[in-house]
């Protein structure tokens, strides 16, 4: 006689486990390739010091995001992107993206001081940056409201078949919106390529990670639908490269969307307004003494032969350059009363 079915047991075979990525290595960066991951994050450091003295004199308005203490993430992802190919789409803290995908200081920094030379015409500010010359779609000020985004842009590099790939960038806070999990599930069913990096400063807008996310290692959000994520030293630019060589090759593969979970640190407040009383100085110095990724590099460097004074050179042409853009943005006419008029809708709907 047949024995009945266990009850609440089903006639499924069990899945095996699924395909995953390789284990990321750390890149191997020529001596070239090293300068030059330098200069991009000293860069994005020093322009966003800049910024944030602009900001104190009252010559940039409304909210300023810095990314200072970051750099390794959008340096390090973004220098294994094929630019003109693939897009970057990210939240309001933006001037690092736009910069590692090397789009020019003045524009940028004139859009900061809301001037009509900005790269969004003065009307974007710190926010709400754009060019689609360079396939960078943003600067969103709506926590999370990117992914959602980014998940277009990726289905449209996937109908054009361009070869493209999307990588959308958020943070650990925008990591708990519900429109991010819709956004995977329709990742993973379309196969979209796009890369989701969640850039996790530990502190969202003030809060620690570990007190507002019930699963804070956030690598792991897309297992429910079977969406692979790695975590990654997002204060070491070669693990970052390195991890961006893996996700890529995924992607471009056809195997559907991948997470990076990029463990860095913010320095500054979440905007120029936070004073930060969340966490000690204590902290912060701790991990700038530890884990800086600029002077981590510049061990690297030094290792690989550059000089003190290589070092003294590169730092004074970066400030020149930061200089030069900041002189641009103060100088810069605003834009006529006319242009609030201007750009409303893009075509007659």
């Amino acid at each position: 006689m047949a024995k009945a079915p266990a009850q609440g047991r089903t006639s499924e075979p069990v899945i095996p486990n699924r395909e995953r990525p390789g284990e990321p290595k750390r890149y191997e960066a020529s001596k070239e390739e090293l300068l030059s991951f330098y200069k991009e994050m000293l860069l994005i450091r020093r322009f966003e010091e800049k910024a944030g003295q602009l900001y104190g004199l009252g010559l940039i308005g409304g909210f300023c995001h810095l990314y200072i203490g970051q750099e390794a993430v959008a340096v390090g992802l973004q220098s294994a992107l094929e630019s003109g190919k693939d897009s970057v789409i990210t939240g309001y803290r933006d001037h690092g993206h736009m910069l590692a995908y090397g789009i020019d200081p003045k524009v940028i920094m004139a859009e900061l001081t809301g001037r009509e030379a900005g790269i969004s015409r003065g009307k974007g500010g710190s926010m709400h940056m754009f060019s689609t010359e360079h396939k960078f779609y943003g600067g969103h000020g709506i926590v999370g409201a990117q992914v959602s985004l980014g998940a277009g842009l990726a289905f449209g590099h996937k109908y054009a078949n361009d070869g493209g790939v999307c990588m959308a960038y958020f943070g650990d806070g925008a990591a708990n919106q519900g429109q991010v999990y819709e956004s995977f599930n329709m990742a993973e069913l379309w196969k979209l390529p796009i890369i989701f990096v969640i850039e996790n400063n530990q502190y969202a807008m003030g809060t620690s990670v570990n007190r507002a996310s019930s699963e804070d290692q956030l690598y792991k959000r897309g297992e429910s639908f079977r969406i692979p994520g790695i975590q990654v030293d997002g204060m070491d630019v070669l693990a970052c490269r390195g991890a961006a060589e893996e996700a890529l090759a995924w992607v471009r593969a056809g195997k559907g969307p991948i997470i990076l979970e990029m463990k860095t640190y913010r320095y500054r407040g979440h905007s120029m307004s936070d004073p930060a009383k969340y966490r000690s100085r204590d902290e912060v110095q701790a991990v700038r003494d530890k884990s800086d990724p600029i002077e981590g590099l510049k061990r690297e460097l030094e290792a690989a032969g550059v000089t003190e004074a290589d070092l003294k050179t590169i730092e004074q042409d970066i400030r020149k350059v930061v200089n030069e853009a900041a002189d641009f943005a103060e100088s810069a006419p605003e834009p006529n009363p006319e242009e609030l008029y201007t750009d409303v809708l893009v075509e007659t709907y």
